[in-house]
């Protein structure tokens, strides 16, 4: 079986999320092209992986689907690791994440985009501080399972107004 290139995962993501839109009304596609983006400086497996990083929770695909499709099995692993399941807390979830480096970058960049400034002005004021509390929580535990620049390069593409409270952690 053929592994896929980059665009054509791009253009599976933009197939499976058609029609879909994020919590402030965008088509969805622009948020995991953003966590994408961010993902650019670390190589064609993350930048997959963050195309594809909502499409099991999001769509009715499933790994094997991906892995027939001929998408790399490492990011399928990875895919799999940052999707929620079923019966287990956020808390849970971002414990399973940090134990894959891969995986917390990718969360590190979904994070960061649903973080950022312009988008949570768009959401109500209880919802946006509720999300706000969620996604502190969730960075006091992944910005540390990851290297610090690491974690910069990320946020400086995608939310550069992390890079205050970045520098105030280390």
């Amino acid at each position: 079986m053929n592994v896929i290139s980059v665009r054509e995962v791009e253009t599976l993501a933009d197939r499976a999320h058609a029609g879909q839109t994020d919590k402030i009304g965008v088509p969805y596609i622009e948020h995991v092209r953003a966590v994408a983006a961010g993902l650019s400086p670390f190589g064609d497996e993350l930048v997959m992986a963050g195309l594809l990083h909502d499409l099991l929770e999001d769509t009715d695909w499933t790994a094997g689907r991906l892995r027939e499709t001929g998408v790399p099995a490492r990011v399928v692993e990875i895919v799999e690791a940052v999707t929620n399941q079923t019966g287990m807390t956020y808390d849970e979830k971002i414990r399973r994440i940090t134990a894959d480096p891969r995986a917390t970058l990718v969360k590190i960049a979904d994070n960061a985009h649903n973080s950022r400034p312009d988008r949570a002005a768009r959401l109500p004021a209880d919802k946006r501080e509720r999300l706000a509390a969620k996604y502190r929580s969730a960075r006091a535990r992944l910005w540390p399972a990851a290297d610090r620049n690491d974690v910069e390069a990320v946020i400086r593409v995608i939310n550069p107004s992390l890079l205050a409270e970045l520098d105030a952690r280390y």
